[in-house]
């Protein structure tokens, strides 16, 4: 079987925030006051690495729809950080 990419042609206004500048300690404080709709997904990529498509079948949601709920988790952790 061959491993095989998807791209799931999802694009945004804004570019992802870079948050690389920020020590995990306070990107953990940040996703603590994210809404749960997007806690568990920036989580389980940012904090606990792990792949797309693990989190995406532990969470039910299709790949598409976790890739917005990252982006929308890494502006408000960058909001929530003073990086915009």
């Amino acid at each position: 079987m061959q491993n095989r990419e998807f791209d799931l042609d999802v694009t945004f206004d804004e570019g992802d925030p870079d948050l690389s500048g920020y020590d995990e300690q306070s990107i953990r404080a940040a996703i603590e006051n994210l809404p749960d709709a997007i806690k568990p997904v920036a989580k389980a990529l940012l904090i606990d690495k792990r792949t797309m498509s693990d989190v995406s079948q532990a969470l039910g949601l299709r790949q598409a729809e976790l890739v917005t709920r990252l982006h929308r988790a890494k502006l408000a952790i960058a909001e929530a950080l003073g990086n915009r």
